[in-house]
């Protein structure tokens, strides 16, 4: 039961959406930075501070710290399932993003419509090596449009335009003459 739950619902279903039969290749599946964790972890540290002292404390104070322990960590647990379930993805042909636990939605751009992306790197993002993604396309509303918390922003921002490249998407690849 509990391995059907982690396979259905902790678990995010990316091969299911990729187009097989049109050779479609993963090539990067992109989870967030691990600092999108931090809060949750904090969260539930402080809920089981509060189930702990609930053993401490007289009865009735008691069920109160249980009660309090217990939703912080169900609150933690369901961010933190949510984060991960948050991926963005890169293929051959296209970028998509999906997240949700129980109900999911995925946003998906062909890489012929992605015209410009922006990085965003706060201070504590160039410190902890994350940063933000925003994709403009041909139709600005789209709901690929942000991507927060990417690990390493300038190497995929550097493979995204490699596999536009690879695609033919731009103009053919030049390099400048050496002067030798």
């Amino acid at each position: 039961m509990l391995s059907w739950f982690v396979r259905r619902f902790a678990t995010p279903q990316i091969s299911e959406r990729l187009l097989r039969h049109l050779d479609e290749t993963l090539v990067r599946d992109v989870r967030h930075h691990w600092v999108v964790f931090v809060r949750p972890a904090l969260v539930g540290a402080l809920g089981l501070m509060f189930v702990v002292l609930g053993f401490f404390v007289v009865m009735k104070a008691g069920w109160f710290c249980f009660g309090v322990g217990g939703v912080l960590l169900l609150w933690a647990g369901w961010k933190a399932l949510g984060e991960h379930m948050d991926r963005f993805v890169l293929t051959n042909m296209r970028v998509f993003r999906v997240s949700g636990v129980f109900s999911q939605t995925a946003a998906t751009m062909p890489l012929n419509r992605v015209l410009d992306i922006t990085v965003r790197k706060t201070l504590a993002g160039r410190v902890l090596g994350y940063g933000h993604f925003v994709f403009e396309s041909a139709a600005q509303d789209q709901g690929l449009k942000e991507i927060s918390y990417v690990p390493h922003p300038d190497r995929l921002d550097l493979l995204i335009q490699e596999q536009v490249q690879r695609a033919g998407l731009r103009g053919k690849a030049t390099a400048e003459p050496s002067n030798g």
